[in-house]
């Protein structure tokens, strides 16, 4: 089934212009108020947000739709994205929803739904939804005596950050260690500074002063350098950048260098398979990870297990075959054993927790193998992506040709804005950026 709403991470879009319009966000409400009210019990949903602008509009909007359902809505203001997940959980809720755009400019925003385990809804649930949404719901409406009803749960960040506490090895500390973490003036801004402050670091903060417009703005894991150079100022032993609903990190060790999430997921691994914690026998990643990642973990006598592009399906694979570490090359990073989805904040705390335990520097506890060289480019389309056309074809098996077998090509239109994204990696670092110049030129011609 074509999907016309919802996309890799829920429903994304430029606020106010359709999909991601006010009533969208109703009908929303209503479709999946109706596939969730299931017995006889009081129906719940959590909805959280992170700091953009039109979450004023799209909050209210879905909580119309739910409690037109007779579901009750729980309120808990600017939260991570696995804050919500771990909430819907707690609180029995029947459903989660976060409004967000992650790592998208202010201008984004979006619609992810979780389940009463707190992951994310599967395909087929999505595509039931979507079957709802443009349906008549008027028949389904609940009796005026059985509308829901909303309230805000005033305690949400406490129970967030003691949460996320309670994930760092009892008996450690952070006492000593500077922390620079930027919040990308999004969802985090005030819990990730909490959790480390009271775990005894510390902290310097940036990125949050949020005001609606200024969420991922020259901050956060998509523009890291002013992480980097703040950690280099005021001598930190550590940088963390989040991104907008905190579901992703990067870090930088204590001379800036940036810390990527393949080196983060080595990391995780390694310690937690020394300690006999790790499950499935390796690590589940995407295909945008670097080929040096899988060595390393080949060289530890795991494996490395590749998904399509987007945490939820990390996280499906997870399930289905017993992992308990997994990620994106991105920063997010997942560790079921803690979550069910990515978390930024803790996932930055087990590279703490290994600096801590070990004594050593970040940038010889972060940086376990070296990459081959990797290059990604983003091309701008509009229109039908141009990826079938004949010039783009012989572009990539031209590129394949010269590539041969010391590297490879990924190409993909992103599920999240109109761009075709070009990568390739291999040994020859010259080569492989010709390689990607020539795929982009195809795309650029063939696109306009």
């Amino acid at each position: 089934m074509a999907r016309k709403y919802f996309g890799t991470d829920g429903i994304r879009g430029t606020a106010n212009t359709d999909p991601m319009t006010a009533e969208t966000a109703l009908k929303v409400g209503m479709a999946a108020g109706r596939i969730f009210t299931r017995g006889a019990h009081r129906h719940t949903v959590v909805i959280g947000k992170d700091t953009r602008l039109s979450g004023y509009m799209l909050e209210p909007a879905l909580a119309a739709g739910f409690i037109a359902m007779g579901m009750d809505v729980i309120f808990v203001g600017p939260m991570p994205t696995p804050a919500v997940a771990m909430l819907t959980r707690s609180l029995r809720a029947d459903l989660g929803v976060m409004i967000s755009a992650s790592h998208n400019p202010f201008h984004d925003n979006g619609i992810k739904l979780f389940g009463p385990d707190g992951y994310k809804l599967s395909d087929e649930t999505e595509e039931q939804i979507e079957s709802m949404i443009e349906a008549e719901m008027q028949s389904a409406l609940a009796e005026s005596a059985d509308l829901g009803r909303a309230k805000r749960l005033d305690d949400a960040e406490g129970r967030y950050i003691e949460f996320v506490k309670n994930t760092f090895p009892r008996g450690l500390r952070l006492d000593g260690l500077k922390i620079v973490v930027d919040c990308a003036n999004g969802a985090a801004y005030k819990v990730a500074p909490a959790a480390l402050w009271e775990l005894g670091a510390d902290v310097v903060t940036y990125g949050v002063e949020p005001d609606g417009f200024n969420i991922n703005k020259y901050c956060g894991s998509t523009d890291t350098r002013t992480m980097c150079r703040m950690v280099r100022e005021h001598g930190a032993d550590i940088g963390i950048a989040l991104d907008g609903d905190a579901d992703r990190v990067l870090v930088a060790d204590e001379t800036g260098a940036l810390i990527d999430g393949d080196q983060l997921m080595a990391t995780v691994a390694e310690s937690w398979n020394a300690d006999g914690r790790l499950t499935g026998g390796g690590v589940v990643a995407t295909v945008m990870s670097n080929l040096g990642l899988e060595h390393y973990i080949q060289g530890l006598g795991l494996k490395l297990v590749r998904t399509q592009v987007g945490d939820r399906y990390v996280v499906e694979h997870m399930r289905a075959h017993g992992f308990n570490v997994g990620g994106e090359q991105s920063g997010h990073i997942v560790l079921s054993e803690y979550t069910t989805t990515g978390d930024g904040l803790i996932a930055g705390l087990e590279v703490l927790s290994a600096m801590a335990q070990t004594g050593r520097p970040l940038s010889e506890v972060g940086r376990r193998f070296d990459p081959l060289p990797q290059i990604l480019e983003n091309v701008r389309f509009t229109g039908n992506p141009p990826l079938e056309e004949a010039a783009v074809v012989k572009a990539v098996a031209a590129g394949e040709a010269r590539l041969a077998n010391t590297g490879r090509i990924l190409i993909r239109k992103s599920g999240t804005e109109p761009l075709i994204r070009v990568m390739a990696e291999g040994e020859d670092e010259a080569l492989v950026q010709g390689v990607v110049s020539d795929i982009v030129a195809a795309i650029e011609q063939v696109s306009g």
